[in-house]
């Protein structure tokens, strides 16, 4: 129980279209990949700037790239490319072996930014969606994530994630503080700066609101923030332990351990920190609760049974029974946003791996093999994890496709980067 307690704390003929469900489907023969061209983005107002057209294009390509649905590359340099942006040269894109094309341009007078994008079936010869945004020069490769979004929801009916975030808990300063950063590892910014310990980081359901653990007060008590001021308001100041804290979906009620009686219990309270209501009573270790995305369930850690061990419970706290059966030390459970998967990091050989397996016990999968992995979080559409592992690849956060394959480092720089979680939408 101390070891776990210790970790704890420290740590295609022819693309074919089809709107009869409300979105575009977007199929190749073969079940290949389809691929996509990102035209460099031109100027509307004077002379083009290569660093804004270059970002543009690779911003775009890179999280469809990443989505796994598409292979896209971006074309900086094309002599297929026509001034108008409605106005395509389809043959020639068709020639080049491209199925789909993305266009852009943009505007960018005393500070304000226009920027329209058009994704277009190359072999149907139609635009298939298009958006304008509106903003300053800042907002530039939020834009082109906004569209990559636009894109996948095209093709396959379900927008993709990548105007999100994922907090993060980095050392870099001496102290252990909570970061939020882009998806991609771009604009990561301080969140605490109080100097103490600061730990499991877990966003509100809206993505506006995060809780976390703090000991600037000598205890480890769980507050509360929003990403809009710098206020950090205590929920939960019990005596012992008041970690691991998880909303719940619908942001009413948030599950924490706590151990004001004796040892960890798993509890919930209010979103205020109002009303503990206890749901494990065991003399053992009961941490890192993770809600079911309908709210019924409650995946959590416990060492009941001499090592640690996943456990699923109903929301009240009722029929209790064991998830993973391989394996002798489970931790870091996440529900996936659909329901049908739990994440967890399991240690064996030496380090963690990241694994998946299926609420009934089955299909458990292995998702990582390459260095020491923890943390896993689900990004909102259920398409990706995030996790944080320590590798030769450099130690920071990390983002698989939920299939294992893409694993891929989006944290910037050096240092020690962990308990990753990713915001809602």
């Amino acid at each position: 129980m101390k070891t776990l307690l210790l970790i704890l704390l420290l740590a295609v003929p022819s693309v074919v279209l089809s709107a009869q469900n409300g979105y575009i489907e977007v199929t190749a023969p073969g079940n290949r990949q389809l691929k996509m061209a990102v035209a460099s983005p031109r100027s509307t107002d004077g002379p083009a700037n290569p660093e804004t057209a270059r970002q543009v294009s690779d911003v775009i390509a890179y999280d469809m790239n990443m989505s796994g649905v598409v292979i896209a590359e971006s074309r900086l340099q094309t002599t297929i490319l026509s001034s108008a942006l409605g106005d395509v040269d389809f043959m020639s894109w068709q020639s080049a072996g491209f199925d789909l094309l993305v266009k852009g341009e943009y505007s960018l007078k005393e500070g304000r930014l226009t920027v329209e994008f058009r994704l277009f079936d190359v072999l149907s010869r139609k635009q298939i969606t298009a958006k304008r945004y509106l903003g300053t020069a800042k907002d530039l490769r939020r834009f082109s994530h906004s569209f990559a979004d636009e894109i996948l929801g095209a093709i396959t009916g379900e927008k993709g994630v990548f105007t999100t975030r994922i907090a993060y808990v980095s050392a870099q300063t001496g102290n252990k503080e909570i970061y939020v950063m882009d998806w991609d590892g771009y604009n990561p910014l301080p969140l605490t700066k109080n100097g103490a310990i600061n730990l499991n980081p877990d966003f509100s359901p809206d993505g506006r609101e995060i809780i976390f653990t703090s000991y600037k007060r000598g205890n480890p008590d769980l507050y509360l923030r929003s990403l809009s001021n710098t206020a950090e308001v205590a929920l939960s100041n019990r005596k012992g332990l008041n970690m691991t804290g998880s909303w719940s979906p619908d942001g009413s009620k948030i599950a924490l351990a706590l151990s004001k009686d004796g040892d960890a219990e798993i509890y919930t309270i209010n979103k205020d920190g109002s009303h503990p209501v206890r749901l494990t009573v065991n003399p053992a270790l009961d941490l890192y609760p993770a809600w079911s995305p309908d709210g019924k369930r409650i995946a959590f850690v416990s060492d009941r049974l001499g090592k640690p061990q996943i456990f699923i419970m109903n929301a009240d706290g009722g029929e209790v029974r064991r998830l993973t059966t391989s394996g002798n030390y489970n931790v870091n459970p996440r529900w996936s946003p659909k329901g049908d998967k739990i994440a967890y990091s399991r240690m064996g050989g030496g380090g963690f791996n990241i694994f998946t397996i299926a609420p009934d016990g089955s299909a458990d999968t292995q998702i990582t093999s390459d260095g020491n992995n923890e943390n896993p979080s689900w990004s909102a559409d259920g398409r990706f994890i995030c996790f944080s592992s320590k590798r030769s690849g450099g130690d920071g956060v990390y983002v698989v496709r939920a299939d294992g394959t893409g694993q891929t480092k989006v944290s910037k720089g050096a240092g020690v980067y962990f308990q990753p979680v990713w915001s809602a939408r």
